[in-house]
């Protein structure tokens, strides 16, 4: 299980995703429907449709959206383990908190997490998001199509 918001999906979160399903025979792609951080700039219908159109070369990743628990989801899923990026320590401090909430919650669900590669330790859906806002290029960041849609919604 690969959870996230995928707002919008980036490059650095596809490399997550590719080696993940490297790893697993099985990869469920978990979209959050309705993130209680963050407000999304896409529905989850287009994140989802983002990505899958990103992974069909993927024979083993699957896309769903959901609005539950992470591990319930999991749980509904058949996944036992959670397979999250690091890009720096702040994301090790949010993620090692989520790793204790999730593991007090259902201990049979593993959490794996899988460093950046160098070349998207910078990159963040929020960062592109700011890119798009002010016209910057973006590609290497994100998909092409992901790209023109962002733009689009994104225009000042």
């Amino acid at each position: 299980m690969c959870p996230g918001s995928y707002d919008p999906i980036t490059l650095g979160h596809l490399d997550i995703i590719g080696r993940a399903a490297h790893v697993f025979d099985n990869v469920v792609i978990g979209v959050v429907d309705h993130p209680i951080r963050k407000k999304t700039v896409f529905s989850a219908e287009e994140r989802t449709a983002f990505i899958e159109t990103e992974v069909a070369k993927l024979g083993n990743v699957q896309v769903k959206a959901f609005d539950t628990l992470l591990v319930d989801f999991a749980r509904e899923n058949g996944a036992r383990t959670i397979v999250k990026g690091l890009r720096a320590i702040s994301d090790f401090e949010y993620e090692f908190e989520m790793n204790q909430l999730n593991r007090k919650m259902a201990p049979d669900i593993e959490s794996m997490y899988l460093m950046s590669a160098p070349e998207f330790s910078f990159l963040s859906s929020s960062g592109v998001k700011e890119i798009a806002t002010f016209g910057g290029d973006l590609t290497g960041l994100v998909p092409p199509q992901v790209a023109e849609r962002l733009q689009e919604a994104l225009k000042r």
